[in-house]
Parts: structure tokens; C-alpha cells; sequence
């Protein structure tokens, strides 16, 4: 990645990248089965960042080329699951097993080559951008998916709680 980033960067452009984010001690049961799917409130708050193009839980697009038999998680004795294609996450309720998803990161638009665009009259027209800009966001992201994931989950863990109060 760091010869990736290094020669992107002397070439005046910019790369993406993916960054894989596993949560642990998650308990099960944590989530809604209908509109508030951990897995799609996770995915919300993630598309909420800049440079954000995708994210995919477990075994997320593999799966679609894994039959039922492959990319089933089974149960075995104390509720524990054999593998975790669901990526700890089925039927958008926490199954107790890691939380794993994957976002991907977008290439930085602001690089210094120049670029074909439209002037504020509409006539095509090219831009150079210049100054420092980074030629790759992926390092800068991960504290603050980071920080997003934990705040989805401080939200669900207080739903959890308020759910078990008696009126």
C-alpha cells in the first residue's frame, strides 16, 4: 500500500483502498429485524463519510458466488457459530460472533494532474489543483470509522437497555 500511496503521489494523482473493520464482545441480539438492521444502521452511518463508495459485511459480495451450503454459518453446542460469512451479523441482529465489515475508500479527487471540467458559464474548461493534497484519505479514515461504528453500537447498546425498563 505504502508503494502504492508513494507512487501515486509522485505521479500528481491519488489511490483508494479498503479498510476492514472487525468489533468484538458484541452481544447477541442487538439490533432490529425489520427497520433498524444493525448491519444496515452500521452501513448508514459508514455511507455517511466522505469518500465512501462501498461496504460489505462477512463474506459480503463473495457470497453471491458461494451456494446456501458454503456461506451458512451452523450452530454448534453452546450456540456458537462454525464460521462467520454473516460477518456477525444475521437477520440484522448481532449473533454474539465479530462484527466484520469492509468499506471502500475512493481515490482523493484533488490531485494535481489536470482534470477535464465546465466553467461557471457551462464552456468545458480544465482544472490543475494546486497545494498539498493527501493521495490517499484510507489512513486518515480508520479512526473515524472507528469512531462511527462505536457510535452506532453505543446507540444499540442503550436501546438494548432502555428496552429491558418496565413502564
Amino acid at each position: 500500500m505504502a508503494e502504492a500511496v508513494t507512487a501515486a503521489a509522485a505521479a500528481g494523482d491519488s489511490v483508494g483502498g479498503i479498510v476492514n473493520c472487525t468489533v468484538s464482545n458484541v452481544p447477541a441480539g442487538w439490533g432490529e429485524p425489520v427497520f433498524d438492521k444493525l448491519d444496515a444502521v452500521l452501513a448508514h452511518a459508514i455511507f455517511s463519510l466522505g469518500g465512501v463508495k462501498g461496504v460489505e459485511f462477512g463474506s459480503g459480495f463473495a457470497a453471491a458466488k458461494m451456494r446456501g451450503s458454503e456461506n451458512n454459518d451452523p450452530m454448534t453446542a453452546g450456540f456458537r457459530l462454525a464460521s462467520n460469512h454473516a460477518g456477525g451479523i444475521a437477520g440484522g441482529l448481532s449473533t454474539g460472533a465479530e462484527i466484520r465489515f469492509s468499506v471502500a475508500v475512493k481515490p482523493t479527487p484533488s490531485i494535481s494532474l489536470e482534470q477535464q471540467t465546465v466553467d461557471t458559464a457551462g464552456k468545458e474548461s480544465t482544472i490543475r489543483i494546486t497545494g498539498r493534497h493527501d493521495p490517499c484519505i484510507v489512513p486518515r479514515i480508520i479512526p473515524v470509522i472507528e469512531a462511527m461504528t462505536a457510535i452506532v453500537l453505543a446507540d444499540f447498546a442503550l436501546l438494548n437497555e432502555s428496552a429491558k425498563l418496565k413502564p
